[in-house]
C-alpha cells in the first residue's frame, strides 16, 4: 500500500488493524424483518470483540429487510463497528448520496459498494429497479466526497458526455474507507482484469470477496493480485465461512453466483458424523491458511442461518482478538 494509506481513516478499527498489517477479520449479518433492535443485536452479540467490523446487507436476494443504514447505526451505538452496504438496485443519485452524507453523519467509516441484485430474485418480484448509477461511479463518488469534499452531479473520468460536472462542496465532509467486492479467480481475465483496475481507479480501498472454498483457486488468486500489483492499493479480504452441510454447501453452489465449493469439501460434510462440526473445522483450517498467503489481508466470514458458528471457527483457527 504506498500514498493511498495515509488517507484512510483511522477511526476504523478495521483500517488500523489493516494497516497494522495483521489480519483482519469481517463477518456479516443479514438486518432483520423487524422495526426493532433487539433482534439484529441478539444475531450481532456473539462477533462483538472477535471480529474487527461486522457488514449489514442492503436488501440481500432483494429481500425486504431493516434498511443497512439504520442497522449500521444500531450496530455503532453498541459498540460493534459496522460495515454498511450499500446498492445501486433502489435508489436514485439523490437518494444514494444523502444517504453516503447520513451514513458519514453517523460516524460510520467503512462502505461496501455493490451493484444490488434483480428484484425478480425477491419477495417484491415487482419493484422497480433503479440503477441510476453503477457501482463504479456510486465508488467515485464516496470516493470524491471522502478525498475532496465536493458532490459532482457526473464523473467526468466515468463518461464520454463531454459534459462539465457540476459540484457542491460539502461543509463536513465524511471519512469512508470504501469497498467493493469481487470474485477470486485462478487465472487472469481480461474483463476481470479491467474491472478491478476500474475499481481501485475510483478510490476501492478494500474488497470482499464471494465464498471460495478452493485454496488453490484462492492461492493462485492472491499471487495475480501479488503480481498485477493490486496489494500496493487495496486490502483482499478472501469470503469463507463455517458450511452447515452438505445440503447447504450444494445448494450455495448451484444457486448463488461466483461462489466455489469444490467436491472434496462437499464429500467431508456429506461423510462427516457431525456435518456442522466439520463445516466449522474446514473454515478454521481454511483461514490458518489464508493467514500465511502474501496477499490476503484478511478473511470476510459469512454465515446467513450460521452466525453462532463463527466465533467457535475463529477462535479454533487461533485467531481471536
Amino acid at each position: 500500500m504506498n500514498d493511498p494509506r495515509h488517507s484512510l481513516p483511522v477511526e476504523s478499527s478495521l483500517v488500523r488493524r489493516l494497516l497494522a498489517g495483521e489480519f483482519a477479520l469481517t463477518a456479516e449479518v443479514t438486518p432483520p424483518v423487524s422495526a426493532g433492535p433487539a433482534e439484529l443485536l441478539e444475531k450481532s452479540a456473539p462477533l462483538r470483540g472477535l471480529v474487527d467490523a461486522v457488514n449489514v446487507t442492503d436488501g440481500a436476494g432483494a429481500r425486504v429487510h431493516m434498511s443497512s443504514l439504520a442497522a449500521a447505526s444500531i450496530l455503532n451505538a453498541n459498540g460493534i463497528e459496522p460495515v454498511v452496504q450499500l446498492t445501486c438496485r433502489d435508489r436514485n443519485r439523490i437518494a444514494l448520496m444523502g444517504d453516503l452524507l447520513g451514513i458519514g453523519a453517523l460516524g460510520i467509516y467503512n462502505l461496501l459498494v455493490l451493484t444490488g441484485d434483480n428484484p425478480k430474485a425477491g419477495d417484491q418480484p415487482d419493484a422497480k429497479p433503479v440503477f441510476d448509477l453503477q457501482s463504479a461511479e456510486l465508488l467515485a463518488i464516496a470516493h470524491e466526497m471522502t478525498a475532496n469534499g465536493f458532490i459532482q452531479s457526473k464523473t467526468a473520468k466515468l463518461t464520454n458526455e463531454g459534459v462539465q460536472p457540476n459540484t457542491k462542496t460539502i461543509s463536513t465532509p465524511p471519512k469512508f474507507f470504501i469497498g467493493a467486492a469481487d470474485t477470486p479467480i485462478a487465472e487472469i481475465e481480461e474483463k476481470w482484469l479491467a474491472g478491478l483496475r476500474k475499481k481501485q481507479a475510483c478510490g476501492t480501498r478494500f474488497i470482499q470477496t464471494q465464498l471460495n472454498y478452493d485454496m488453490d483457486i484462492v492461492r493462485q488468486y492472491s499471487k495475480i493480485l501479488v503480481d498485477q500489483g493490486f496489494t500496493e492499493h487495496m486490502f483482499f479480504l478472501i469470503g469463507n465461512g463455517p458450511l452447515p452441510s452438505a445440503k447447504s454447501a450444494i445448494w450455495m453452489r448451484d444457486n448463488l453466483w461466483g461462489v466455489v465449493v469444490p467436491d472434496d469439501i462437499i464429500h467431508r460434510l456429506d461423510q462427516a458424523k457431525d456435518p456442522k462440526e466439520e463445516g466449522i473445522q474446514i473454515c478454521a483450517q481454511q483461514m490458518q491458511e489464508m493467514a500465511e498467503m502474501p496477499g490476503v489481508a484478511g478473511v470476510h466470514l459469512m454465515a446467513p442461518v450460521n452466525v453462532p458458528a463463527i466465533p467457535v471457527a475463529i477462535e479454533r483457527a487461533n485467531l481471536a482478538r
